[in-house]
């Protein structure tokens, strides 16, 4: 082995003291305490603003509003804080003593500058932390050191073994299934859910309903994200209906696709794009007397393809015409999922031969960085094969088209009603 690459949650507050060990467990990317803080920065800070420092503004998932939370309710762990770290990038740190980031991974702790790649002052103030509290910035390729004594003795590995930054889980991905090409899109339907679309420029959604984040390929790119994808389904399988698989979804037959008037928000812990809505919830609208298990599985898996569509619409606003889109995850081992979503969709979707979308981008960043590549876009023309090709169906694409016209009405008609059910 010459090197390694490491994929990570995004998002994760890792906090070290001055000995580099950890304050408090990690609050992670789907952690939706930071209510108060989010409505702070964007409201009080303002939108505006933080789109100027940041290309974006806050989330509740985000690392600034965790910050923030940390100082406004466990002042005695943010004094004691040396050291603010990702998720990944704990990881690298224990594998070579280096205090790294790379942009991608960065760019969505809203205290990057994205644009010019570098930490913002103005956040960095906003939030009570030093520069140097900060890990150094690196491209998701570059080496940042080799094993520490004590990590090759734990992994049974040379020391000479190098380590890159590595990437966001969605940029390795991206990187992972192809996704390098300017326009080029990638769909990823794991616990979450992600709309991940390449672009050789920076630019900014002037709704910040898409995030500006930049690339693992050292470029930059648009995402929406979701926060239950797959987790829907999962929930609903095995936690209400407490079957032990998905064999149910084999009842499921084209006909049967976009023909219910049974409709579910998948907003089971709230929801980031586009709606950016931590009140938002489920709910299943259009239930009677004759609904069965089985249309409900259905109107699950619906909801969070016509959920993802929300993120196509706001692409399709900016002037991007995605045509087809590269499709991984857990989810995208579903054949009838993926039919659902080419249809949603409008598009075609290419399965890649590799399922582990991440990972693989991770090893392939690690290839590009110990220099068997000249670039990223090299390795994955040479490395990234599809196996599938998933065209939409005329006729079940025109049923879907109705249907997401009324499954979009939902939502707003509830929205106010949301904030009194907390």
């Amino acid at each position: 082995m010459r090197g390694i690459g490491c994929a990570g949650q995004m998002h994760g507050l890792v906090a070290l003291d001055a000995e580099d060990r950890v304050i408090r467990p990690a609050i992670l990317w789907n952690d939706a305490r930071t209510d108060t803080e989010v409505d702070y920065l964007n409201n009080t800070v303002g939108k505006d603003k933080l789109s100027a420092e940041t290309a974006n503004i806050a989330f509740a998932g985000f690392t600034a509003p965790k910050i923030l939370w940390m100082r406004n309710n466990e002042p005695e762990n943010f004094a004691r804080i040396r050291r603010i770290m990702l998720p990944k990038d704990y990881i690298n740190y224990k594998l070579t003593g280096v205090h790294s980031c790379d942009y991608s991974d960065a760019s969505g702790m809203l205290l990057l500058d994205v644009k010019n790649k570098r930490w913002s002052n103005f956040m960095c103030e906003l939030c009570g932390v030093r520069e140097e509290q900060l890990p150094t910035l690196y491209e998701s390729y570059d080496v940042i050191g080799t094993l520490t004594d004590s990590a090759a003795a734990t992994l049974g590995l040379p020391v000479s073994v190098k380590v890159v930054a590595g990437a966001g889980d969605n940029a390795a991905a991206a990187i992972g299934t192809g996704t390098v090409n300017d326009g080029s899109c990638n769909l990823s339907i794991g616990t979450s859910g992600t709309v991940f679309i390449s672009s050789d420029s920076f630019g900014v959604d002037p709704n910040n309903a898409l995030h500006s984040f930049a690339h693992a390929n050292g470029r930059f790119h648009l995402m929406g994200c979701m926060l239950t994808a797959a987790g829907c389904n999962k929930w609903f399988v095995r936690d209400i209906l407490n079957a032990p698989d998905y064999a149910e979804e084999r009842q499921i037959t084209d006909d049967m696709l976009g023909a219910s008037g049974l409709y579910f928000l998948p907003y089971l812990m709230g929801e980031r794009s586009p709606i950016n809505d931590t009140d938002a919830r489920g709910v299943f609208a259009g239930m009677m007397l004759e609904t069965t298990r089985t249309q409900m599985i259905l109107a699950v898996l619906e909801g969070v393809a016509y959920a993802i569509r929300d993120s196509f619409e706001v692409a399709k606003s900016l002037g991007l015409n995605i045509k087809s889109s590269m499709f991984c995850g857990g989810g995208a081992k579903s054949p009838l999922w993926r039919k659902i979503f080419a249809n949603v969709l409008g598009i075609e979707l290419g399965i890649p031969r590799s399922e582990e979308g991440p990972g693989y981008g991770g090893a392939m960043l690690a290839m590009t960085g110990c220099g068997e590549f000249k670039d990223v876009s090299e390795c994955a023309h040479a490395l990234v094969k599809t196996r599938e090709v998933v065209r939409p169906d005329p006729v079940i694409a025109a049923r879907y088209e109705e249907k997401y016209r009324k499954f979009s009405k939902i939502y707003p008609s509830m929205k106010d009603l949301f904030k009194e059910l907390k």
